[in-house]
């Protein structure tokens, strides 16, 4: 005999009732920026694995990814090439063309129209990553990640909501023109994901075992997919949020 609980109360119906996504928030209280923040987060990730879902191939799973701030000083010593002051540029994960001639050709585009949202392209950086762990499935659709990065062309380095401002132009443009996808790109938060399952996030992008890869804050995501099939893109987190079930 069902119970009470179970039992349909006004618009609530059990029969709609499935799993769904997984979601884990890991924050300093005193703002404190640390690896080991990092390191708890992916471990909570790694826990919320019984949310997300994986299709026929155990191994390619529905998504998984991390948001946390933006690691300056780990940016700083890995990017190739000198980068500012923290807070006055935004690095930015791209999702480009697999084609070598077609990536070159995005990376072009996107940096023709940073010069016209009046920003300049600091430089590039592959993002490393190590494809044997994940799924035969996700490798075959997985694009080539890099990072870009972004600063005001101005003679005065832009901070704050301005500099923020001229990014979410270039990525909405570059987006619709250049044809890729970015996963972020802020002066305050980045974000690593991919069509991965929880277990994958921290062992594909070796980035994230890095203990110079610091934050004070990360939103971690399992992905179940409900009504749309999984994808690179389509992992959680979002820009600014990550949510259970689709909108």
């Amino acid at each position: 005999m069902r119970t009470q609980h179970y039992l349909q109360k006004g618009l609530y119906v059990p029969a709609f009732e499935h799993d769904a996504c997984g979601i884990g928030l890991v924050v300093d209280l005193h703002g404190r920026r640390s690896h080991k923040l990092i390191a708890q987060s992916l471990d909570a990730l790694e826990h919320l694995a019984h949310r997300g879902a994986s299709g026929s191939e155990v191994a390619t799973g529905d998504g998984a990814g991390i948001l946390t701030q933006v690691p300056h000083r780990f940016l700083a010593e890995m990017a190739g090439f000198d980068l500012p002051e923290e807070g006055t540029y935004a690095p930015g994960i791209v999702f480009l063309p697999t084609d070598d001639e077609d990536a070159a050709k995005a990376e072009h585009r996107i940096e023709e129209l940073a010069v016209e949202e009046e920003l300049a392209v600091l430089g590039w950086r592959d993002v490393p990553r190590e494809p044997e762990f994940c799924g035969a499935a996700a490798r075959d659709v997985m694009p080539h990640l890099a990072q870009v990065f972004v600063a005001s062309a101005g003679a005065t380095p832009e901070t704050g909501m301005e500099l923020q401002r001229r990014a979410f132009c270039l990525r909405q443009r570059a987006e619709r023109e250049a044809e890729v996808y970015f996963p972020s790109l802020s002066a305050r938060t980045i974000v690593y994901k991919g069509m991965l399952t929880s277990e994958q996030l921290r062992t594909f992008f070796t980035d994230l075992e890095d203990p110079r890869f610091e934050s004070g804050l990360a939103l971690v995501h399992s992905r179940f997919s409900t009504n749309t099939f999984p994808s690179w893109s389509l992992a959680h987190p979002y820009r600014l949020v990550a949510h259970n079930g689709e909108i």
